[in-house]
């Protein structure tokens, strides 16, 4: 797959406040592309409310934010041309009950109908296959997703996945898009030691490649340019390359369960 050139980053007193309160607040920071931005925090600090906000579905209420020489938040259809989504619970969870191929099929047809020119719409049956064939099999080898490993090859239903098989297949499935940015939630959810530094190597791999990746995490490594954010009762502004800083009008959990709900609506 030939890899995009990744978009620049950078945020200026960005954030987003709610009915409830500052889902996000005050976070600044520069990232070149190709960087592995990592957004760590706990749960309910607004993680994926930044994450989302920075790939054009959620829309800020202050400040500013630069994504590929995009302005947001005015200009949030235009990042999502060119951003994509691994797994965010809520806005793009893989279905349990589909196959590996399914998933797979799904999304070369997707990309077909929306990205193709209207000649390639014309093609021969027998070329539109190979063409979607040949998508799949490079999302698969950069997501380094290995179907034949799989219990049941790529009939493995999505259930029957390990969390990283899981997480490597979303990474595939946003792949397919060529996205200058990949933006990837809960990435060390529920992954052992072994796990976790196998999915950063990869997350590392793509970005080194030339895919800016954003990248939720509760612990961010070492080499990422980290963004931290905190919940309302942290103590004072985290050391690092930026702050997401908060007060007590900071979200509840269900204040940023509503507003992924309303982002995977959208």
């Amino acid at each position: 797959m030939d890899s995009p050139q990744g978009a620049a980053l950078s945020a200026e007193d960005f954030g987003l406040k709610g009915p409830r309160g500052w889902a996000f607040r005050d976070v600044r920071f520069t990232a070149g592309p190709g960087s592995l931005v990592a957004v760590e925090g706990p749960s309910g600090s607004g993680r994926t409310c930044l994450l989302l906000a920075l790939t054009g579905r959620m829309r800020a209420t202050r400040g500013h934010a630069e994504v590929g020489g995009e302005r947001l938040p005015g200009r949030l259809a235009a990042v999502r041309r060119f951003s994509a989504l691994g797994p965010v619970p809520g806005v793009s969870e893989l279905d349990p009950s589909f196959t590996v191929a399914e998933h797979l099929r799904e999304r070369a047809l997707f990309q077909r109908r929306f990205d193709s020119s209207p000649r390639a719409l014309l093609r021969s049956r027998a070329r539109r296959t190979s063409s979607a064939r040949s998508l799949i099999d490079t999302a698969l080898e950069a997501a380094e997703l290995d179907p034949a490993a799989l219990p049941k090859a790529e009939r493995t239903s999505v259930r029957d996945l390990e969390r990283l098989e899981a997480l490597r297949l979303s990474v595939a499935l946003a792949l397919m898009g060529r996205p200058k940015l990949l933006a990837v939630d809960d990435t060390d959810l529920k992954l052992s030691a072994a796990d976790r530094s196998r999915a950063w190597e990869l997350l590392r791999t793509l970005a080194d490649g030339g895919t800016t990746v954003l990248a939720v995490c509760s612990e961010a490594p070492e080499d990422a340019l980290t963004v931290r954010t905190r919940p309302a009762d942290g103590a004072g502004t985290p050391a690092g390359d930026t702050a997401c800083g908060a007060t007590d009008e900071t979200t509840t959990e269900k204040e940023t369960a509503d507003a992924i709900a309303e982002a995977g609506r959208a």
